[in-house]
């Protein structure tokens, strides 16, 4: 995929992207997590105790997958390092946004005040690279 083609397909609609983090004995972590990319980042909102939050919290590396499992089947995945903020003001902007985006913009609000408070982390991601293939299966 082009870098264009790649931006289209993890912005579509709402596939969810599988986040892998470290643990702290070394092992991965994986769990799907809803997200918009902005720019060069991806960013995702999580709870400060979840394992994830931990995870990030004591090592920013990851990686995510975006998928279609359809045939002819197509994936982007993703590596970089987390910067969290706890900033309550950015958390319910982009809570909102990542929310309106998997729930509607008509709940989009709702999901901005729910996951805007504190114990919630905004998370951006720096993209460092990307592997993305279309038609896996052709």
């Amino acid at each position: 995929m082009t870098e264009e083609q790649w931006r289209a397909f993890v912005s579509e609609g709402t596939r969810t992207g599988k986040l892998a983090t470290v643990r702290d004995d070394g092992t991965p972590h994986v769990v799907p997590v809803w997200f918009v990319l902005d720019g060069d980042d991806i960013v995702f909102n999580t709870g400060k105790d979840t394992v994830k939050g931990r995870n990030l919290a004591r090592d920013g590396r990851v990686a995510l997958c975006v998928d279609d499992d359809r045939p002819p089947f197509a994936f982007v995945t993703f590596r970089g390092r987390a910067e969290i903020s706890e900033d309550p003001a950015e958390l319910r902007r982009w809570a909102a946004r990542i929310g309106g985006r998997y729930m509607g913009e008509e709940r989009a609000e709702e999901f901005g005040v729910c996951n805007g408070v504190p114990g919630e982390l905004l998370v951006r991601v720096r993209i460092e690279k990307v592997s993305a293939e279309a038609g896996v299966a052709d």
